[in-house]
């Protein structure tokens, strides 16, 4: 975009944030796929007040944007993306706000990985989110998505989300009141979340040890984790996964270039080295076309696909 490469509007950029700013960066060596094109900006506000200096200057400015977490789900087309992805990892607060005789209330910046949650619920014998084990992602980006397995879902557990829509405050709405679905928080383009308040359970520290020990022993069995992956790549549907359909049809290693559909799990497509985000996107094509064809079932994708082709 004209406007991230005009040297006064980078100066005002630099003023705002005080984090690592980063122009024409190629994606591929941020995104956990390991694909993906030049993006005009990415930038790693340090704090909230950054994050909310940055968004409200992008949308008076009418610069695309984009928040992201870890990059664990996302792909970024070949042709890059045209504007600013802005990077929550600086956004690493974690408090516990409140608690009773049975529950606790912790507060996470969006930033947090889901991971130290998980860390944080075992040392305080928390009980509520176990089934985050092994989830790559963080606390922003699962909120979106509405993370989940082994029948659980964030908004489970989720008492308020932080919410800044890029004029004036930061506002906290509560769980109830939010349109969480399937594999989705449906919140307003432009709309960034800044951290979440979680609603947990005191248990027994042991057994909230031997049931994330259990889970993370699952995935590691099940999941390719000795290639770079996005984790999985399509929505199940209600009382059956896609990587069973994707197993049933005998999917599972077709190969686009670099791009493979594991051969260990059907929802997942991995970067055997050299995978171009075209091979990963012709790809899931591929396997949505196999599965409407023969199953007549239309798969949605989990992975947030978003950028240009890099020919255009």
């Amino acid at each position: 975009m004209e406007m991230l490469r005009d040297r006064e509007a980078r100066e005002t950029i630099k003023k705002i944030v005080s984090g690592r700013i980063l122009f024409d960066e190629l994606m591929s060596c941020h995104a956990s796929m390991g694909v993906g094109g030049k993006v005009d900006l990415l930038v790693f506000p340090e704090n909230v007040e950054e994050l909310t200096g940055l968004v409200s200057h992008f949308a008076k400015n009418s610069i695309p944007f984009l928040p992201v977490g870890n990059c664990t789900n996302l792909i970024v087309r070949d042709g890059g993306f045209r504007g600013a992805l802005i990077s929550l990892k600086g956004l690493q607060k974690v408090e516990v706000k409140g608690g009773g005789k049975e529950t606790v209330l912790i507060y996470a910046e969006a930033g947090v990985s889901l991971s130290q949650i998980v860390d944080l619920s075992i040392r305080e014998s928390l009980s509520g989110v176990e089934f985050c084990a092994g989830i790559p992602g963080s606390v922003g980006g699962g909120v979106k998505m509405n993370a989940g397995a082994y029948g659980r879902e964030l908004k489970d557990v989720i008492k308020s989300v932080s919410l800044f829509n890029g004029e004036g405050e930061v506002k906290e709405i509560p769980g109830e009141a939010l349109p969480f679905e399937y594999r989705n928080l449906g919140i307003p383009e432009g709309t960034t979340i800044t951290g979440t308040t979680l609603y947990l359970s005191r248990g027994r520290k042991e057994e909230i040890q031997k049931r994330v020990s259990e889970i993370l022993e699952v995935r590691k069995g099940k999941h390719p984790l000795d290639h770079r992956n996005a984790g999985s790549v399509f929505k199940n549907l209600p009382g059956y996964s896609a990587g069973q359909i994707i197993d049933e049809l005998g999917i599972k290693g077709t190969r686009v270039g670099d791009a493979q559909v594991s051969e260990k799990h059907g929802n997942f497509i991995v970067n055997l080295g050299n995978a171009k985000a075209s091979d990963v996107i012709s790809l899931i094509e591929i396997v949505r076309q196999r599965v409407m064809g023969e199953r007549g079932i239309a798969l949605d994708t989990e992975v947030k696909i978003v950028g240009e082709d890099e020919d255009a």
